[in-house]
């Protein structure tokens, strides 16, 4: 797949005819804490240091050492960082909005954040707050004016969704088993599909699709459920629940494939997450990375993680109270805090998505306005 996308892009480069790439003049993404750049910490509080410290070298409201791949995307279209929908202070929507928060779901949660960790803001509320961005930029006046995108942004910018991870762990913590989740995927990709459609209703053409990474390689996962060697691949990672994140990928590419045929004029990129992120953490040190299932910023145990205290957060050891702080060098680092991923991983990912090698259709991010050529 790599090596044909890499092909497709050598071929248009090389054609007689010259090949337009795409000037999206805005992003707008939706999704769980892997795209999140501001919404939760505006909500319910700022993200702790050493959060940001690789990149940003502050708390950036991210949930990761630096950059993550939202970043690095709208980075490489010439776009500023996108600002979180819900952060007030400081914003500047001309070049999109970011409506994703961290522990977002498709479905809406059933339990509060206390009781469940998930954000109240799932898939259907971030359409919601999209529907009401679309209608207000244009009533907005004055010098507020120049901090919306104008009207054709929403039509020829580009729409991102990465999210469902949630949806399955979330399923899983309580203690739903592995087939009871899988039951409830055919609901979780119906809202899903629904929000896809109404972004289409009002003028959105452009999508790009992640779909959800390999959750059962995660510290947090591995911790939480107690997997049993038996259930472990050759990398650690546990399998049944791997099975389930691929068995999820497969329905939602099922589905995607369904919407470009109800949605003629759509032009939609599936890229497979789990593909990219799986064979970084399957060949870590082959591409310089070490530890690939320990985390940078936590605290004991095998994995350096523990349930109870995150990154930033405070622990007593042996009557001190310390500060969960990072590793020595994240740059070698794939797992950020057990949950989420380094800047490095995300590097790593997008520099392997952005050409097409991980994509249906297999194009590059910088043509993903354009149909395939045969």
């Amino acid at each position: 797949m790599e090596l044909k996308a890499c092909l497709l892009f050598l071929l248009l480069l090389l054609s007689t005819k010259p090949v337009k790439t795409c000037d999206f003049p805005a992003v707008f993404n939706f999704g769980d804490s892997n795209s999140d750049t501001g919404g939760l910490a505006a909500a319910f509080g700022q993200v702790p240091p050493p959060n940001g410290e690789t990149f940003f070298h502050r708390s950036a409201g991210r949930y990761s050492d630096g950059r993550l791949l939202i970043d690095f995307m709208v980075q490489s279209l010439g776009l500023p960082y996108l600002s979180g929908f819900l952060d007030a202070l400081g914003s500047n929507f001309t070049h999109g909005a970011n409506f994703a928060t961290g522990g977002s779901t498709i479905r809406p949660p059933n339990r509060t954040r206390h009781q469940s960790g998930l954000s109240p803001i799932s898939l259907n509320v971030q359409s919601y707050q999209f529907n009401d961005f679309h209608v207000r930029t244009r009533q907005v006046q004055g010098i507020f004016k120049q901090l919306v995108p104008k009207p054709e942004a929403f039509t020829r910018g580009l729409y991102t969704f990465d999210i469902g991870q949630n949806d399955l762990t979330g399923g899983l913590f309580l203690n739903l088993t592995v087939d009871q989740v899988k039951a409830s995927v055919p609901d979780i990709l119906g809202q899903f599909k629904t929000v896809v459609k109404d972004v289409y209703d009002k003028g959105g053409r452009f999508f790009w699709i992640h779909n959800t990474g390999p959750i059962g390689c995660l510290p947090y996962v591995l911790e939480y459920l107690q997997i049993n060697e038996g259930q472990m691949d050759k990398n650690g990672c546990a399998n049944p629940i791997n099975e389930l994140a691929q068995f999820f990928n497969r329905k939602l590419k099922d589905l995607v494939n369904q919407l470009r045929e109800e949605l003629p004029e759509a032009f939609i990129t599936y890229v497979d997450i789990y593909k990219a992120r799986y064979t970084l953490i399957s060949q870590a040190h082959k591409h310089g990375f070490e530890y690939p299932l320990k985390a940078c910023c936590g605290y004991g145990g095998k994995y350096n993680y523990n349930i109870h205290v995150g990154c930033g957060g405070k622990v007593n050891d042996n009557g001190k109270e310390i500060i969960v702080g990072s590793c020595k060098d994240p740059s070698v680092m794939i797992i950020w805090d057990g949950i989420h991923y380094t800047e490095a991983a995300n590097k790593w990912v997008f520099s392997h998505i952005v050409n097409g090698s991980y994509s249906d259709p297999s194009i590059p991010l910088l043509l993903a306005c354009q149909r395939k050529r045969d």
